[in-house]
């Protein structure tokens, strides 16, 4: 399986509705502390979005909302992993990502065979407080040998001027999240890194 370089974070189909059409193809619609009516509203509106301008939409935690839905893509953090009934996923055809942040984890999310692997952070994030230091550009080299031809996802204070390194090392794609959302023109920034990833692809 392949994944596009450029891979978006959101947490809403505001969002997905603004910058999709800029030529985005992967997108992870991750959302918190909402309502499961809010929730189906949300990943409805996302998909409707996604299926129009040829966009993977991911689905973040909400892995039964997905079944229900008709999504075909679910990211879990490890604490999610835990709980979810992997059966019930792949029996509805969903493909499924999965974070990790150390060796254990790693071990953890190989044995439930994802297609494909998140490692982060990279760098330090202001997106919430992490228990992990930094990972660093060698670590991303180590993950890509361990997972070998899974792809695999950085994430974590990545920015434009970062991505080239991050891919260098091995990565197939470079996840954001706030270098685009809290930009003061978020469009344009899509667009930047739209461009900036191409020869990646």
């Amino acid at each position: 399986m392949t994944l596009d370089p450029f891979y978006l974070i959101v947490d809403s189909a505001n969002w997905i509705e603004r910058l999709v059409p800029l030529g985005v193809k992967l997108v992870q619609l991750r959302m918190k502390d909402m309502e499961e009516p809010a929730l189906r509203h949300e990943i409805r509106a996302a998909k409707t979005i996604c299926v129009q301008y040829g966009c993977q939409l991911i689905v973040n935690d909400y892995w039964r909302l997905a079944i229900e839905e008709g999504c075909d893509f679910v990211h879990l953090g490890q604490e999610d992993l835990a709980t979810a009934n992997l059966g019930a996923i792949r029996q509805a055809g969903l493909k499924l990502g999965l974070s990790t942040h150390d060796h254990l984890e790693l071990e953890t999310a190989l044995a439930a065979a994802p297609d494909y692997i998140a490692l982060g952070p990279i760098y330090p994030t202001i997106l919430k407080a992490m228990k992990w230091a930094p990972q660093g550009l060698d670590r991303i080299a180590e993950w890509k040998t361990r997972v070998g031809d899974l792809p695999l996802i950085a994430i974590g204070g990545l920015n434009i001027e970062r991505i080239d390194g991050v891919f260098a090392h091995g990565a197939d794609s470079a996840a954001v999240v706030t270098d685009i959302t809290r930009n003061s023109d978020p469009e344009a920034r899509t667009c930047e890194w739209i461009a900036a990833t191409a020869r990646w692809r």
